[in-house]
This record gives C-alpha cells, structure tokens and sequence, in this order.
C-alpha cells in the first residue's frame, strides 16, 4: 500500500484542523499555508471530507472549518477512506466484489496478503487525530 499525495495531504490537514479546533473555524487558507498546499487543492479534499461528515463549514465572518466530530473519535482510517484511498495492500484482497482474482483460491501468497491488509486497517483505524494532534504538538514544543 502506498498511500497517496491526496491522503498524507487530508491527514495534515485535519490533524492542523485538530490542533486548533478549541480556537473555532479555522479559515481553509490558513491550513493551506500552515501545511504548504495549495488552497484550491485543499478545497477538493475539503469536499470529499466534508461529504464524509468529517468536517463542517461555518459561513459567514468568522467562518471557516471545523472537524465534524471529535478529534478522539475520528481515525487516520476514516480521513483515507474519505478521499478514496485505497488500504488494502494488493487489489486481489480489496473488498469491492468487482475486483475478483481468479486465483485466490489457489495462490499460495493470498493469506499472506489478506493478514497484511488486515493490520494496515487495523493500525490506521485505531490511531486518532486526537492523538496526531497531541504527537504533533509535542514534537514543536521539542523542536
């Protein structure tokens, strides 16, 4: 599995969003910024993470973004699956019932695979933004 520049960019993004959120909505150029992306970039990711629930808008003058849930309750799984990255490490163990290898029932390395996306998905799913958010900050402060 290689993750995408889409997904390492959706997770800076929300972990920066994370960071912040005791501040209210924070302004997408900001994190553009912040992060060095591109704000129309961070706009099409913005759209695909807020179509997943994992971000709100607030218009208007003091408007911006903020996370959709709590940062504890939201996974680096989550932010991927929102912009359609893929976590399973080769196609013939994806979950999409199109996707059918004609031989899983023989290949000697399917397992192998399958266990293998099995703990990516379980490590992406147990680490939270809250805790990417508290790792970062500490970083900084020992910077």
């Amino acid at each position: 599995m290689r993750v995408s520049t889409m997904g390492r960019y959706a997770i800076r993004a929300m972990v920066d969003l994370a960071q912040r959120q005791d501040n209210g909505p924070v302004l997408r150029k900001d994190i553009a910024t912040r992060q060095a992306i591109s704000s129309t970039y961070l706009a099409h990711l913005f759209g695909k993470l807020k179509q997943a629930g994992l971000i709100e808008s607030v218009m208007g003058p003091g408007g911006g973004y903020l996370l959709g849930r709590d940062a504890a309750e939201i996974t680096a799984g989550d932010v991927l699956r929102a912009v359609d990255e893929v976590l399973e490490p080769v196609f013939c163990v994806d979950d999409d019932p199109q996707v059918v290898c004609p031989r899983t029932g023989t290949c000697a390395t399917h397992q192998l695979w399958s266990r293998l996306g099995h703990h990516i998905v379980e490590l992406l799913d147990s680490v939270t933004l809250a805790e990417l958010s508290q790792e970062a900050t500490q970083r900084a402060r020992e910077a």
